[in-house]
């Protein structure tokens, strides 16, 4: 098929451009390319050393060629790679024990992200109630503004428009409500509702925690409803607000939860984890994956749990998230042309702007400081877990000299 005569060039089309054979899906700057990583540092080709506070979106949780993991990693590739979940992978079995004893889970299962342990826990919903004779009940309601993912269950669960736009005929099962408000809730719940789907802390969506008495709400309809509660802590799981997981600061337990991200410390790894009340309905054949669970994957991500588990490593998040804040919020009331609020938990911070976040963004890392932005017209820090307290000062005095630069929004 040949485009059309008025379709938009695709990036890097030219062949002297060496992304010419990628999908324009993405949009990297051309001239920053790293070679390496050490800790929270990023480094190119040349030796420019950058500050890595996005850690690839709450991923890298202990940042850049850790060498705990590197060594459980070099230790698996020399034994097995890749099995199949046709046979038994010890060390799955161990990381499952783990997550279960260190959480509200009596059951995990293994993917390959984020997006697929989402999936997993849709389908475990809808599995509950058609286990409980009702398979009628099959509607999701989630919240505005959400992000779970970017496969077709996952952009419909989130209802974002413009995600969904050519890809989500109708709805899929889903619906959104006004995030937060309870009487647009309550009025939600149907006869055919399954379960409610929510991020404890937003993410794609602007850094915002969800209140201790919504939350607590979401429990006590899901309970009266008989309804699945599903967290999403692809990004505010393992570590990133300071607790284990997320919801621990609300003292507020699901009944299944999708992590990633961090959990695999750069390696591809995804897990949904549930009560046995729901997870015994996803018998032998029911869902399953190639990847997930494999030998590589586990290796790595019980060497994060070796790490997250370290006795104090959660206060420290906890004190170097007050450290970060406490900078952040002097910068809000020395620059209030420029910066409005300070948000998020833990390490997992979000600053709301008043100039753009995206000339923001750019100027820092014009300045050797990688952030990333959400909504609102959010800059999001994500450094790594292990994040030294000088690689704070230094991003802080980034920001300073970089807001100090910067024009005023007009």
């Amino acid at each position: 098929m040949t485009a059309p005569a008025n379709s938009t060039p695709m990036i890097g089309a030219n062949e002297s451009d060496p992304r010419h054979a990628l999908w324009p899906n993405y949009a990297p700057p051309m001239d920053l390319v790293f070679s390496h990583g050490v800790g929270s540092e990023l480094f190119t080709a040349d030796g420019d050393c950058y500050l890595d506070f996005l850690s690839g979106i709450a991923v890298t949780s202990f940042g850049h060629a850790h060498p705990h993991l590197i060594g459980v990693l070099t230790e698996q590739a020399q034994k097995l790679w890749h099995l199949s979940n046709v046979f038994r992978i010890p060390a799955g079995e161990r990381l499952a024990q783990r997550l279960c004893a260190a959480s509200f889970a009596d059951s995990v299962y293994f993917a390959n992200s984020g997006t697929e342990a989402i999936e997993a826990g849709i389908k475990a919903i809808r599995a509950y109630q058609a286990g409980q004779g009702r398979p009628e009940r099959h509607r999701i309601l989630g919240f505005t503004e959400s992000f779970h993912g970017r496969t077709l269950a996952a952009l419909a669960a989130a209802g974002n428009s413009s995600h969904m736009r050519n890809f989500i005929p109708g709805d899929y099962g889903f619906g959104q409500v006004p995030w937060e408000d309870e009487a647009a809730l309550e009025q939600a719940i149907s006869a055919d509702t399954a379960g409610i789907i929510i991020e404890p802390i937003q993410g794609e969506g602007g850094i915002r925690a969800v209140s201790q008495s919504f939350l607590q709400r979401l429990r006590d309809l899901c309970d009266q409803h008989d309804l699945v509660l599903m967290f999403d802590e692809v990004q505010c799981g393992v570590g990133r607000s300071g607790t284990l997981f997320a919801h621990e600061h609300y003292g507020i337990t699901p009944d299944v939860m999708a992590v990633a991200k961090g959990i695999g410390g750069g390696f591809p790894v995804g897990a949904c984890l549930s009560t046995e009340a729901v997870g015994q309905h996803m018998a032998f054949g029911t869902h399953g994956s190639t990847f997930g669970g494999n030998p590589l994957a586990m290796a790595v991500a019980n060497g994060v749990m070796d790490l997250l588990l370290e006795p104090g490593l959660l206060a420290e998040v906890q004190r170097k998230s007050e450290f970060l804040r406490s900078g952040l919020q002097r910068l809000v009331e020395q620059f209030p042309a420029h910066f409005a609020s300070v948000h998020g938990r833990g390490l997992m911070l979000g600053v709301k702007c008043v100039v753009s976040n995206t000339e923001l963004l750019a100027g820092l890392r014009a300045n050797k400081l990688i952030v990333g932005k959400s909504g609102a017209n959010m800059i999001r820090l994500l450094p790594p877990l292990n994040v030294s307290d000088a690689h704070l000062e230094a991003a802080l005095s980034i920001i300073a000299s970089t807001l100090e630069a910067m024009p005023e929004s007009s």
